[in-house]
């Protein structure tokens, strides 16, 4: 495993948020944590991804604040239900029995955003992925938008231009999009995401891939939606750098995916990460803190919710 330095960057984030929070208010708070993480891991291997996946979707929208974690309320229709997260997005009960457990030790401390935060690092340590130092301190919001998790996160079949522009209006770079999208390494996605890609013999799709794929996924729209494969299908259980072998060999299972090596600008990044496993997990690192540090509630915004589903007024 290799550890980023926090040292080689810095953000407005980072001035407010620290490693250390809670080592006076909540010292065994990153123990329990942990624990957590590791048990469901264990119980489902799967749940490694769609942690790390839950942290990427909250951070996307409003910025890492725990709002794709709130229930609908008769004054916002959350995120839960949006486009990119329905019948998709997993993990939320993962998150919820981790804070109980806090809420135990130390009432109204720990927030569920850096539960988010520090369960997907967890999440990828648990698979023998990077690690790195979470700055923690956010607050949770009292809001959540669907509108804005469905015009914000990411597509599956977004061409790379509107996936640049997406991660650059969050503060990230094109090589942050590629190193995050390496987390495809890992975790399943549905049929009905990527049916368009494996049936449509465009060129930039290997023949034999595309035929695999095809057996558990019926070309006829809405028939084994749900069917799920592997991300990656030669290592669909080790985070490691066989995501950027795959996209090479146009083995790319979603068109998003793809995109990032089909001619364009982020060629030269895959192809450097296909060769350089290290590079990709320095970058991968260092990249999940920027994105931790998007837009945080500290201070007096937001709060500390006493449950990770429900704004503490309704509580």
């Amino acid at each position: 495993m290799l550890l980023a330095s926090l040292l080689l960057f810095t953000s407005p984030a980072e001035a407010q948020l620290s490693s250390n929070f809670y080592d006076s208010s909540c010292p065994n708070a990153l123990t329990t944590i942990r624990s957590g993480i590791q048990a469901a891991v264990r119980t489902e291997q799967r749940m490694a991804a769609s942690l790390i996946r839950l942290h990427f979707h909250d951070c996307f929208v409003q910025g890492c604040d725990a709002s794709i974690l709130l229930d609908d309320t008769p004054s916002f229709t959350g995120e839960r239900t949006a486009r990119p997260n329905a019948n998709s997005v997993r993990g939320y009960e993962v998150i919820d029995g981790v804070k109980s457990q806090l809420e135990s030790q130390c009432p109204g401390v720990v927030s569920c955003a850096d539960i988010v935060a520090v369960a997907a690092r967890d999440a990828s340590e648990a698979v023998n992925g990077p690690t790195w130092t979470v700055n923690l301190g956010r607050r949770d919001s009292t809001d959540a938008s669907r509108a804005a998790a469905e015009s914000d996160l990411p597509g599956f079949n977004d061409p790379l231009d509107r996936l640049v522009e997406r991660f650059d209006t969050k503060g990230l770079s094109a090589r942050d999009m590629v190193a995050l999208s390496g987390s495809h390494t890992i975790g399943q996605a549905r049929c009905a995401t990527f049916r368009g890609r494996i049936h449509n013999n465009a060129s930039d799709i290997d023949a034999d891939f595309a035929a695999t794929r095809r057996q558990q996924c019926p070309s006829a729209a809405g028939n084994g939606n749900d069917n799920l494969a592997p991300l990656d299908l030669v290592t669909p259980n080790s985070f490691d750098n066989n995501y950027f072998r795959n996209l090479v060999e146009r083995r790319g299972l979603l068109q998003s995916d793809q995109v990032l090596f089909s001619g364009g600008s982020t060629d030269g990044i895959v192809d450097e990460y296909s060769r350089d496993p290290a590079a990709f997990s320095s970058d991968f690192a260092a990249a999940m803190v920027r994105m931790g540090d998007i837009e945080p509630l500290t201070g007096s915004r937001g709060e500390v919710r006493r449950v990770c589903t429900a704004v503490n007024a309704a509580a």
